[in-house]
């Protein structure tokens, strides 16, 4: 049955996963504000040496431990598709805000067991942050510059504290959007998957977020949900490989129905 590994294999899935955000660090770090070649994918977003130098380093840690199981990454693509096990990495979570010297991109490292991610890893490789997530595990957080994991209560919508990476994103779903933005206290822009790391630590409450691709949530729905909130899309759904895009990460599980009917 999908998403049931052993305490031992969960222990050995985690630790590679660690291994692969060490060696993805340790490759994008000297480049982070240095120069560098900077091209432009189909979508028009930014790809750099970086990117796919660590998403090869992941990948070699990775296929050394387990030769069996699939790997999708947003640079290179899917190896072994018909693996039950597939890793799937994002290698930099927010090219633009790396590419212009912002400490809030990450590394994405997720395990799922078919349809369902069973781990993630958050990584922000500058400030040497990780957040670590696992079915039936609480998620851990370790990092210099303090935070518990723990998402916080949040009293009513009117207290929530929302965020999206940006305002391009949400193209024809802006109205829609704008409805949740009227209910909360504030909206911040920016953060990549470095805001729900930050949802993690109970430090916002709300991110309604679209065109998200499967290697931008798989990482974020073990930590999130360890940390006592759900990820969901816009309808409160379970996420799935070949969704909408639409991801809503919730602090507080009790305002999820609220927000749902607002988006909807």
């Amino acid at each position: 049955m999908a998403g049931t590994a052993s305490p031992p294999e969960l222990d050995r899935f985690l630790a590679a996963a660690e291994a692969a955000a060490d060696v993805a660090g340790a490759v994008i770090r000297p480049f982070f504000r240095a120069g560098f070649a900077i091209d432009t994918k189909s979508d028009r977003s930014p790809v750099t040496i970086a990117d796919r130098s660590a998403e090869q380093a992941m990948r070699a840690v990775l296929a050394e431990r387990f030769p069996d199981h699939g790997v999708l990454g947003e640079e290179f693509g899917l190896d072994r598709p018909d693996a039950r096990l597939r890793w799937v990495l994002d290698p930099i979570d927010g090219t633009r805000a790396f590419v212009s010297g912002r400490p809030t991109f990450g590394t994405l490292i997720a395990l799922l067991d078919g349809e369902t991610p069973i781990l993630g890893v958050i990584d922000q490789p500058v400030s040497r942050e990780r957040w670590i997530g696992a079915t039936g595990r609480a998620t851990v957080f370790r990092g210099a510059y303090g935070g518990r994991p723990g998402c916080r209560p949040c009293a009513s919508l009117g207290n929530a504290e929302l965020s999206c990476t940006s305002p391009e994103m949400l193209g024809p779903d802006e109205p829609r959007w704008r409805r949740l933005v009227g209910a909360v206290r504030r909206n911040y822009w920016g953060g990549d998957c470095y805001a729900h790391g930050l949802l993690a630590l109970g430090q916002i409450d709300v991110i309604a977020e679209t065109t998200m691709k499967l290697w931008d949530w798989a990482a974020l729905v073990p930590v999130v949900e360890g940390a006592g909130g759900r990820v969901t899309d816009w309808s409160g759904q379970r996420l799935r490989p070949g969704g909408d895009g639409r991801v809503l990460s919730v602090g507080d599980p009790a305002l999820l129905s609220d927000i749902v009917a607002l988006l909807n």
